[in-house]
Protein backbone atom coordinates (compact mmCIF):
# COMPACT_ATOMS: atom_id res chain seq x y z
CA UNK A 1 0.00 0.00 0.00
CA UNK A 2 1.24 3.47 -0.84
CA UNK A 3 0.18 5.65 2.06
CA UNK A 4 1.14 9.01 0.53
CA UNK A 5 -1.83 9.36 -1.87
CA UNK A 6 -4.26 8.20 0.82
CA UNK A 7 -2.92 10.59 3.46
CA UNK A 8 -2.87 13.45 0.94
CA UNK A 9 -6.50 12.80 0.09
CA UNK A 10 -7.44 12.67 3.76
CA UNK A 11 -5.88 16.08 4.37
CA UNK A 12 -7.69 17.53 1.36
CA UNK A 13 -10.93 16.26 2.92
CA UNK A 14 -10.17 18.13 6.17
CA UNK A 15 -8.27 15.54 8.18
CA UNK A 16 -4.80 15.53 9.68
CA UNK A 17 -1.75 13.71 8.31
CA UNK A 18 0.22 11.00 10.04
CA UNK A 19 2.75 8.75 8.36
CA UNK A 20 5.27 6.29 9.71
CA UNK A 21 6.94 2.93 9.36
CA UNK A 22 4.34 1.35 11.61
CA UNK A 23 1.79 1.96 8.82
CA UNK A 24 3.93 1.29 5.75
CA UNK A 25 7.55 0.33 5.21
CA UNK A 26 7.68 2.04 1.82
CA UNK A 27 8.59 5.54 0.69
CA UNK A 28 7.47 4.82 -2.87
CA UNK A 29 6.08 1.65 -4.42
CA UNK A 30 8.89 -0.91 -4.18
CA UNK A 31 11.24 1.48 -2.31
CA UNK A 32 11.75 0.86 1.40
CA UNK A 33 11.88 3.96 3.59
CA UNK A 34 15.04 4.26 5.67
CA UNK A 35 13.22 5.96 8.55
CA UNK A 36 10.04 7.70 9.66
CA UNK A 37 11.83 10.94 8.86
CA UNK A 38 11.96 9.97 5.17
CA UNK A 39 8.20 9.53 5.13
CA UNK A 40 7.52 12.72 7.10
CA UNK A 41 9.79 14.72 4.77
CA UNK A 42 8.00 13.39 1.70
CA UNK A 43 4.54 14.06 3.14
CA UNK A 44 5.64 17.60 4.11
CA UNK A 45 6.80 18.27 0.54
CA UNK A 46 3.51 17.00 -0.88
CA UNK A 47 1.35 19.03 1.51
CA UNK A 48 3.45 22.16 0.95
CA UNK A 49 2.64 21.84 -2.76
CA UNK A 50 -1.05 22.10 -1.81
CA UNK A 51 -0.28 25.09 0.47
CA UNK A 52 -1.32 23.30 3.67
CA UNK A 53 0.14 24.47 6.97
CA UNK A 54 2.45 21.94 8.61
CA UNK A 55 2.41 21.73 12.41
CA UNK A 56 5.70 22.07 14.23
CA UNK A 57 6.59 19.24 16.62
CA UNK A 58 5.42 21.39 19.56
CA UNK A 59 2.14 22.21 17.82
CA UNK A 60 1.56 18.53 17.02
CA UNK A 61 2.22 17.56 20.66
CA UNK A 62 -0.30 20.15 21.81
CA UNK A 63 -2.92 19.01 19.27
CA UNK A 64 -2.46 15.39 20.36
CA UNK A 65 -2.17 16.14 24.07
CA UNK A 66 1.31 14.62 24.35
CA UNK A 67 3.72 15.41 27.19
CA UNK A 68 6.85 15.92 25.14
CA UNK A 69 10.29 14.46 25.55
CA UNK A 70 11.22 16.68 28.52
CA UNK A 71 8.27 15.45 30.57
CA UNK A 72 8.72 11.70 30.37
CA UNK A 73 10.98 9.53 32.50
CA UNK A 74 12.97 7.32 30.12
Amino acid sequence: MDQMPLVSQGVQMGGHARVGLEDSLFLNPGELARSNADQVSKMTRILNEFNFDIATPDEARELLGLKGRDNIKF
